[in-house]
């Protein structure tokens, strides 16, 4: 069984997912694959210690603050594959970015392999259940492009700007561009 509550962000409404102990899932309202790693239904319940522990995280983030990610029980719900490039999110600096194609990097290496596609990286990335907490927000296209965010563009940057990442080298994404 899962659990959800509602939390009131700057972006707009947020829905978190909790299995009773684990956080599962934060979305933004209307984000793309909203709640598709969470198998059958959501029963609302507010008062679950980890959505309160998830709120307090996510009120000292929104006020500027730098909290570590680890001192959220997390458990994404996805693949062997998903899970080792979530966790190479979650290993990226406040502030800072890195793209679809140096994760892409660190997969194949950690595999073993000579290269690996940035564009798989980027469905695990766009599939990422716990937004926000797990920075896929961080991650952007070659030469700087800000593409692919579930929750939208807009928020994107309104997150990285939060962090205050240097956006002077990033650019909105022509119609088609690569990852």
């Amino acid at each position: 069984m899962y659990y959800l509550t509602h939390y009131s962000s700057p972006l707009g409404p947020l829905t978190l997912a909790s299995d009773g102990e684990h956080l599962a899932g934060l979305w933004l309202e209307g984000q793309k694959y909203f709640g598709d790693t969470i198998s059958g239904d959501m029963e609302e319940r507010d008062g679950l210690p980890v959505f309160a522990a998830a709120k307090d995280w996510l009120d000292i983030y929104f006020a500027g603050g730098k909290p570590p990610i680890a001192e959220l029980p997390l458990a994404p719900v996805g693949g062997e594959f998903r899970q080792a490039v979530w966790k190479i999110l979650c290993d990226i600096p406040y502030g800072e970015v890195t793209t679809y194609g140096e994760i892409a990097r660190k997969m194949a290496a950690r595999g073993n392999k000579r290269s690996m596609s940035a564009q798989a990286v980027g469905g695990a990335v766009g599939h990422n259940p716990i937004s926000i907490i797990i920075p896929c927000h961080r991650v952007v296209g070659a030469g700087g492009s800000l593409t692919g965010y579930a929750g939208g563009i807009a928020a994107k940057i309104r997150l990285l700007e939060l962090e205050g990442a240097d956006m002077s080298r990033l650019f909105m994404p022509k119609r088609g561009t690569a990852l």
